[in-house]
């Protein structure tokens, strides 16, 4: 039976990050900034790893992913987000709305693997240099990126079926600035025991296979670096594992502590703080701390410029 305070919905009003007039246009001018660099960063990395021929390895196989990824989601969220500084109403369609949630939710869920794909090819490049071209050949690499992309669409699927089978109030104000499962299930009429329960096991899962994966990699990386005889070697194996390390912390702390709290614990104005580093900072962040902090990148886009804009012309 459908309760008296629910309607057949057409569409949903979002709140956005705040309701307070005096912040509205900085913050649009921030995000707007942020989602400018969050596109060259992340499409300009793409395009570099594309251009050279030397950057074509497993790492970076993975690195062209996790920028394609970053950047899809982020222009999934962002433009919308925007729209909420600007509009009096920030509404979006039901329609409108369960798509961004699907396409959101592939693309987080996709990286969340695809970050332990990357810990795996770090794991086999310190630890088994020797098997390195067999363990991770183009073969296995594209298998294990079909696995990324697999579980992303499991995962979204799942999730988004379950919410078109919930009816949702009147009231059709989301307390959050996209459409995502929590602030969602919040507006529903209708019972919601299976989307929670589906949440709790779903992103147990793509949460906590990632971070075992992560956590077994890295520590079979430690054991194996502490083994190492040359201070050089060391030195070398850590530079490389550093910047998959900060991209996995930043992602992976944001994920669990907005979809892994009680929400009595965390309040939806909190989880939306939280929820901001996911979908905003980390994309925008990546493509800076695998540039910076990488040397072949770094030659890479000094070749690329010498010969695309400091090349003589004529």
């Amino acid at each position: 039976m459908v309760p008296e305070n629910a309607s057949s919905t057409t569409e949903f009003i979002l709140a956005g990050l705040t309701d307070q007039p005096g912040l509205q246009m900085p913050l649009f001018f921030l995000f707007l900034i942020s989602y400018v660099i969050t596109v060259v960063g992340n499409l300009g990395l793409t395009t570099l790893i594309g251009l050279n021929s030397h950057l074509h390895t497993p790492m970076y196989f993975f690195l062209f992913n996790l920028s394609l990824i970053d950047f899809c989601y982020s222009t999934v969220i962002t433009p919308k987000m925007l729209m909420s500084f600007i509009s009096k109403k920030n509404i979006i369609s039901y329609p409108g709305c369960m798509t961004q949630l699907f396409f959101f939710l592939f693309f987080v869920i996709s990286e969340s693997f695809l970050l332990s794909a990357m810990a795996y090819d770090r794991f086999i490049a310190i630890c088994n240099p020797l098997l390195y071209t067999v363990a991770m050949s183009p073969q296995v690499c594209s298998l294990l990126l079909l696995g990324v992309y697999g579980m992303g669409f499991a995962g979204a699927m799942t999730h988004t079926a379950c919410m078109l089978r919930l009816i949702f109030c009147v009231d059709k104000l989301v307390n959050h600035y996209m459409c995502d499962i929590l602030p969602l299930l919040e507006r529903s009429c209708t019972s919601t025991y299976v989307n929670e329960l589906v949440v709790f096991i779903v992103v147990g899962i793509d949460i906590g296979v990632p971070t075992v994966t992560i956590f077994i990699s890295y520590a079979l990386i430690l054991s194996s670096i502490l083994r190492m005889h040359s201070a050089e070697g060391k030195s070398k194996a850590f530079s490389t594992c550093s910047s998959h390390i900060i991209a996995v912390s930043l992602f992976f702390g944001s994920g669990a502590f907005m979809y892994l709290k009680p929400p009595s614990l965390l309040p939806m104005s909190q989880g939306k703080v939280s929820s901001l580093f996911y979908t905003t900072v980390v994309p925008m962040l990546n493509p800076l701390i695998y540039s910076l902090r990488n040397k072949d990148v770094k030659v890479a886009l000094k070749k690329t410029l010498s010969k695309n804009v400091f090349a003589p012309k004529g």
